[in-house]
């Protein structure tokens, strides 16, 4: 029984520890299962070198070696050096154009690029002591322009504080100074009233003379003791004098009504609105005085005509309404200059507080500009010391090579009006004569030639892209090993549609002949469009953009790191890139996640490739990389 318990402990024990290896085992089986492997990146060095940009065509060997002779450029010929028959040699002068505004274009693009070298040289040169002495002095100078600044805001803001107190000073007394002139004219006013209603209304001038018609008003009397002629033209004077001084007399009477229940503490609307009644009445006054005047007048004068006398009484009353009137515009003139001073006064408590208000808007606003113009000049400082920075030299260096371009386009736009003959040959027609305005594109002779001619066709798109003179590499179907070159000598103006697609002829001369290459042969074309040497390439994979532009991811310590690039031309390979990436980097070409077993493009920002296609995400290339 020992021995069947012993065994049947260590049995246990046994089964306990296989339990125990079995489960460490999946343990560790699942946590290596589950551990992630990081994310690899294939990549590859920016190298400099050249890049060749092609366009593919397909065609036949000619039967004939007949070629017309295009002009590239338009305008007058101004020189024809050839004729029907004429043996000419490559390169020889067919006809000149007028290229005088092609000559400026080159002039002006050599100045511009010479601009911009200089500009680049100027960007890579250290900052000279005179340069950092004038940042340094502006800098100064910005200092104590905002020193000045705060000052005077401090002092022109007390001064328009200091002139509206004064106007609001000025604007208490002016309303003091109101009511006076409206009480000083009251003084006057009454006597004034009276003496115009006796000069029409009294008696006075028939008591005078003392006649049979004694008791009747003035005005009736001056019409009674006019000549019937006369009679008329007294009556409307007399008429315009009675209605005139019935609105006085209705004006003041509410005006001195107002004027006795006014005192000089009421409030400033009230004062103002008893100035401009006051005012109002005076000059109702005015007029009826004259008025007065007037009739005296007219009927003295009616009687002079007559020869006939004056009444001393009117003579009186004449004498008297000029006094009246002198007295009633004294008071307007002083009523008036009342009216201005409130108006001034209250003016300049507006303008005063428009200033001021201008101030608590602007004065802050002026003051960060000032601020900002320091910070600016020590910015500016900041770099002067410290050098030309890397965007700016990059920048004109992008300058400089958009100018180098565009001279190099101009050249080729002056070298287009001048048309030369492509290869030896014999001038079999003429179309041209010198004074003849020549387009693109205008056949100007025919050349016949012993040279071998391919012509090709290409679509619409690729036809733009290529020019006379490009270079092309030739290969035969049916002639293995056979590379020809030559260039383009023809180039059809009009296409032919076939089934919608647009396609175009191009004749290609050879520069070399073999006699196994027979008219009718099928053969393949690679015309050169654009060479550039001793450039920065990259792969066409490495290049991503998005709403930014383009970028590139380079390897950064091993990790992925985008930089903004600026590229230039490519091919089906390759990608110039122009600045944001030095030669030795290391770009990224593809992602490669072993936890998804997928591989991917570059990683992008957001966006899409350079050359088309959408990347980023793992599936899209699962079909290249062979999927799960």
């Amino acid at each position: 029984m020992n021995v069947i318990k012993s065994f049947l402990s260590k049995k246990f024990v046994l089964m306990i520890l296989g339990l125990v290896v079995i489960g460490g085992g999946y343990f560790w089986y699942a946590s290596v299962k589950s551990a992630k492997v990081p994310l690899q990146y294939l990549s590859e060095t920016a190298s400099k070198g050249t890049l060749t940009v092609m366009v593919s065509g397909t065609g036949q060997v000619a039967s004939d070696n007949q070629i017309d002779i295009k002009s590239e450029g338009s305008g007058k010929a101004t020189k024809v050096a050839i004729k029907v028959g004429q043996t000419v040699k490559e390169g020889d002068l067919l006809v000149q154009l007028d290229a005088k505004d092609a000559l400026k274009a080159v002039r002006d693009a050599q100045i511009n690029l010479t601009s911009a070298r200089l500009s680049l040289d100027k960007t890579k040169q250290a900052a000279d002591a005179s340069s950092l002495l004038t940042a340094q002095n502006s800098l100064d100078s910005a200092k104590t322009n905002l020193e000045k600044l705060k000052l005077s805001q401090t002092t022109d803001y007390q001064k328009a504080q200091e002139a509206k107190q004064k106007a609001q000073d000025d604007l208490v007394k002016a309303y003091d100074d109101a009511y006076t002139a409206v009480a000083n004219t009251f003084l006057n006013l009454p006597t004034i009233i009276t003496k115009l209603n006796d000069v029409l209304f009294s008696e006075e001038i028939s008591k005078s003379v003392n006649s049979s018609n004694a008791g009747q008003w003035n005005t009736n009397f001056l019409i009674d003791n006019s000549y019937a002629d006369d009679q008329s033209g007294v009556r409307l004077v007399v008429n315009k004098a009675e209605v005139d001084y019935r609105l006085a007399r209705t004006e003041y009477d509410k005006n001195f009504a107002d004027y006795k229940n006014s005192s000089r503490s009421m409030d400033t609307s009230a004062i103002e609105n008893l100035l401009a009644q006051t005012l109002g009445t005076t000059k109702a006054m005015s007029q009826s005085a004259k008025s007065s005047s007037n009739m005296f007048d007219a009927w003295s004068d009616y009687r002079s005509l007559r020869s006939a006398s004056i009444f001393t009484q009117v003579t009186t009353y004449k004498t008297s309404l000029t006094t009246y009137i002198g007295q009633i515009n004294s008071s307007i003139s002083s009523l008036s200059t009342s009216q201005s001073t409130l108006q001034s006064d209250k003016d300049t408590i507006t303008n005063s507080d428009r200033d001021l208000f201008s101030m608590d808007h602007n004065n802050p606003l002026d003051l960060a500009a000032s601020e900002q113009a320091i910070k600016q000049q020590e910015a500016s400082l900041l770099k002067l010391q410290a050098g030309a920075d890397k965007l700016d030299i990059q920048s004109q260096e992008l300058a400089v090579s958009q100018r180098l371009n565009a001279l190099n386009d101009a050249r080729q736009t002056l070298a287009n009006y001048t048309v030369k003959a492509p290869f030896d040959g014999i001038i079999a027609a003429l179309s041209v004569k010198v004074g003849d305005t020549v387009s693109q594109g205008t056949a100007v002779a025919i050349l016949v030639t012993q040279k071998q001619i391919a012509t090709i066709s290409l679509n619409e798109v690729d036809v733009a892209k290529i020019a006379l003179g490009d270079k092309v590499t030739l290969t035969f179907d049916a002639i293995d090993g056979l590379n020809i070159t030559g260039e383009v000598a023809e180039i059809d103006t009009i296409g032919t549609v076939t089934q919608g697609v647009v396609s175009y002829n191009v004749k290609i001369s050879f520069d070399t002949q073999d006699e196994r290459v027979k008219p009718g042969m099928s053969v393949s074309a690679n015309v050169i469009t654009e060479v550039k040497t001793d450039v920065l390439l990259v792969p066409n994979a490495a290049v991503q953009s998005d709403n930014n532009g383009s970028y590139i991811q380079i390897l950064d310590n091993g990790q992925p790191k985008a930089v903004t690039v600026v590229v230039g031309i490519a091919n089906d390979t390759s990608t110039e890139i122009i600045s944001g990436v030095a030669e030795g980097d290391k770009v990224i070409t593809q992602t490669i996640d072993l936890n998804q077993k997928t591989t991917t493009a570059t990683t992008q920002r957001s966006g899409t490739s350079l050359l088309g296609g959408f990347g980023g995400g793992g599936g899209a290339m699962r079909g290249a990389t062979g999927g799960r």
